[in-house]
């Protein structure tokens, strides 16, 4: 578990987003534990002869020598106020007893636990967009956690940019403009179209990826897994979805997206769907002339078949 403790002795705000609401051009100082050498804190929290507001961050605080350990300490017993510091302490004993000392100064702490659920990060997502009293639609929640990943940092940017860029509600469309071009984002937003049987949507995105520069395998290792979800859900027995999940290897959240994508599939579609990637997939490493070709034949190959069922 991570620990975030701030010292905040002129009070207002929080960390580096809280010294900037209030000020701008605070000055923003980020050091790892070894570059905080003894003497360096001593000199970063000097007196300014503008009273700039400034803000310390310490990274991996538990990594600290002992002689910098005994100068954050007796910083703490007299610190200046128009200076943050915070400290970041991945928890545990080691270097606990600056963690002690810190909350003993009135350090308010806050604990950052390790998210490794996409549900977590969603919420991660969420709770951003209302600090900054903004309103996001889930589907443009969910769009940002599907196109920036696992890092928090890249997600909280994000949501901030947006916040700034966008008046008004943010939805998912918001999102696919500034993040599809994302190598990852854009495959899989061509796979999501196809099988959900949109096939002009899948073909812009498919012709907006390949501008963009996306590599073709990209696409086809996405088309591939989104008939495959397809077809490992629709032959799987009915259940909770993390039931689901746990037996099909998928995460709960891409159940039910995949439960919402199925609707007009039937077996038939999902081996016609299997053939058309298996198809595209040798067509762009070598077999065929047209590489873009062999993948807009296949993603219209597939939104046909997501509809087989109403041809029935």
């Amino acid at each position: 578990m991570c620990v975030l403790v701030v010292l905040l002795p002129g009070g207002g705000g929080v960390g580096v987003a809280g010294a900037r609401a209030a000020d701008a051009d605070t000055d923003v100082r980020d050091l790892t534990s070894d570059q905080l050498q003894p003497g360096t804190l001593a000199e970063l929290t000097s007196p300014s002869l503008f009273a700039e507001r400034k803000v310390v961050v310490v990274r991996n605080a538990q990594d600290l020598s002992a002689d910098s350990i005994k100068d954050v300490k007796a910083y703490l017993g007299s610190p200046a106020e128009e200076i943050t510091l915070v400290l970041l302490h991945a928890g545990g004993a080691k270097g606990k007893g600056l963690l002690d000392a810190a909350r003993k100064a009135g350090a308010r702490e806050v604990a950052c636990p390790k998210m490794t659920k996409p549900a977590d990060r969603l919420a991660f997502v969420r709770g951003e967009f209302r600090t900054l009293g903004r309103s996001a639609t889930p589907e443009a929640c969910q769009a940002l956690v599907d196109s920036i990943g696992s890092d928090l940092r890249e997600l909280a940017s994000a949501v901030t940019q947006l916040a700034a860029d966008i008046d008004g509600t943010i939805d998912e469309a918001v999102v696919g403009r500034y993040y599809t071009g994302r190598a990852e984002a854009s495959s899989f937003t061509v796979a999501d179209r196809a099988v959900e049987g949109r096939a002009a949507e899948a073909l812009e995105a498919l012709r907006w990826s390949l501008s963009t520069g996306v590599a073709p395998v990209l696409i086809t290792s996405a088309l591939a897994q989104g008939v495959r979800a397809i077809g490992k859900l629709s032959s799987a027995r009915g259940g909770r979805p993390a039931d689901l999940a746990r037996e099909l290897g998928m995460p709960p959240w891409k159940i039910d997206r995949v439960r919402q994508q199925m609707r007009g599939w039937t077996p038939d579609g999902v081996s016609v769907a299997l053939r058309a990637v298996a198809e595209a997939d040798a067509g762009v490493k070598g077999g065929g002339d047209d590489p873009e070709y062999a993948l807009e034949k296949a993603v219209v190959t597939i939104a046909q078949a997501a509809r087989s069922r109403g041809r029935e």
